[in-house]
């Protein structure tokens, strides 16, 4: 179920276009799920962890679309440490050397 893929060194502009990286990007960031979010991240993902490569400008709505993670099972989302509640991850533009994190619903008692 591994969709979303990073850029690695030594790719052509354009090989992942059709994706949406770019391998001119010229931020980095963190891209961290959890629990049954987990399965989404890259096969290279370490520790539940990935560093992505993505052009300045993207917002956390646009990471979680290119990776295809489900929206509506993103029940708490943080970006650096600080909840990003859902009418605002369309609109926030992460920066270079932050870290996204995506956990879903959890029940327990």
């Amino acid at each position: 179920m591994r969709r979303c893929h990073r850029l690695s060194k030594g790719l052509r502009i354009g090989t992942l276009a059709h994706l949406g990286w770019f391998a001119w990007s010229n931020m980095r960031i963190t891209f961290k799920l959890f629990a049954s979010l987990a399965p989404y991240l890259p096969d290279d993902a370490h520790k539940n962890a990935v560093p992505l490569e993505v052009e300045e400008g993207t917002t956390i709505g646009a990471i979680l679309d290119r990776c295809a993670v489900p929206r509506q099972m993103c029940h708490l989302v943080l970006v650096n440490g600080f909840f990003v509640p859902p009418s605002a991850r369309d609109t926030r533009v992460l920066t270079d050397g932050d870290t996204l994190a995506a956990w879903p619903p959890v029940a327990g008692g």
